[in-house]
């Protein structure tokens, strides 16, 4: 473990770490992502020795990353952000105060330096795999197929998204997805003969305390709309309104259920019409699929002096959520140390870069040296 220390260099991952931030990677964005994967590569190439393969796709750059034929490990991340083109002009990278901030240093591309860094510490990386893909943000519709192939084979996940507060790892998600109301009714003036219209945001309004209440938060269940939309001018009954819902979930009844009521919807508003869109994504990440690997992590942490790993569930999904669900333990969270995900506050503390990725190094050689893969989780009668 010693070893694992001296060889990490907190300021050469700061070096890549700005090189990445600068060079903007938004979702979809396929020329970005492009730039983005081979700068990307070439640090993976310096870095461990090894260079990656560009998996191409519809929407952009995956990087799969080998060490050898007989992983023992997965190390899974994604280097596309939320954050849109042009943002680095006013956020560029920057280290100030103990903090390095910018579009995506928290989510996630300091995770992604520190486990290049962690893997070019060891003397040993035959059993490990890395795979970056390029559409997380974006629900993983293009690379799920690819990541849980990859876990099969591995048989252990180490996910690269941040932390949560504190430092801890994640070691439950709930499952999400997005849902789509769309109301029709019909436009008429609205001044000289609103009787003769269909108002479909009055078809709407009566709409959603019905749909907010297929929430049950006991459960762990929510239901949140999140953008609304109607209308076509101000003296115009709204023939058309449309409602995003945000929905998670913690068990697999609570997704049928929640996906079966969504589709027995129907608009009690008078000539007004409800198609509803949408459905579940990521499936829930239970706990289960982490106790073996979070128990290694907590060892690992212990033997370096560091201080107690705590394990917590959150609300966001990710695609251990997809690895999870195939039945191969994963461990998540194990990026970076900061906060402001997805905001203007983003960022990183800085002081924690090389010990997280000591902690990574230490828990990849664990694994890589196990006798046998962990075994499968022991996974609740409702999921």
């Amino acid at each position: 473990m010693d070893k694992i220390a001296q060889t990490i260099s907190a300021e050469q991952m700061l070096a890549d770490l700005e090189v990445l931030v600068n060079t903007e990677s938004p979702s979809r964005d396929i020329d970005r992502l492009n730039i983005h994967a081979a700068l990307l590569a070439s640090i993976m190439t310096r870095v461990t020795g090894i260079a990656p393969t560009i998996v191409e796709s519809d929407v952009g750059p995956h990087l799969h990353w080998v060490g050898g034929p007989n992983a023992r490990v997965l190390i899974l991340g994604h280097h596309d952000t939320v954050h849109p083109a042009g943002t680095t002009t006013q956020r560029p990278f920057k280290v100030s105060d103990g903090h390095a901030t910018g579009p995506g240093v928290f989510d996630m591309k300091a995770g992604i330096v520190q486990a290049i860094h962690a893997l070019g510490s060891l003397a040993d990386i035959s059993a490990v795999e890395m795979l970056i893909t390029a559409d997380e943000e974006i629900g993983s519709r293009h690379s799920r197929e690819l990541l849980q192939q990859r876990a099969l084979h591995a048989g252990a996940v180490l996910v690269l998204e941040p932390s949560a507060d504190g430092g801890a790892l994640k070691i439950g998600r709930k499952g999400t997805g997005n849902f789509e109301l769309s109301l029709q009714g019909k436009a008429s003036h609205a001044g000289l003969e609103p009787e003769k219209g269909v108002n479909a945001l009055l078809a709407l309004s009566e709409l959603l305390p019905r749909v907010v209440a297929i929430a049950r938060p006991e459960a762990g269940t929510t239901v949140t709309p999140t953008i609304a939309s109607a209308g076509t001018a101000d003296n115009v009954v709204p023939a058309s309104a449309t409602c995003m819902l945000d929905v998670r979930v913690k068990t697999p009844a609570e997704k049928a259920r929640v996906e079966t009521e969504m589709r027995e919807l129907t608009s009690n508003y008078k000539g007004a019409t409800l198609l509803v869109t949408g459905g579940m994504n990521r499936p829930p990440m239970h706990s289960s699929s982490a106790t073996d690997l979070f128990v290694i992590a907590q060892q690992v942490a212990h033997e370096m002096q560091m201080p107690d790993i705590v394990g917590v569930e959150v609300g966001g999904g990710s695609d251990g959520n997809f690895t999870a669900a195939v039945g191969v333990q994963t461990l998540d969270g194990l990026g970076a140390v900061g906060g402001g995900a997805h905001a203007d506050s983003e960022h990183v503390v800085v002081a924690t870069m090389v010990p997280r990725a000591m902690l990574l190094a230490g828990v990849i050689q664990r694994l890589s040296s196990m006798d046998k893969r962990p075994p499968l989780p022991s996974v609740p009668a409702d999921r």
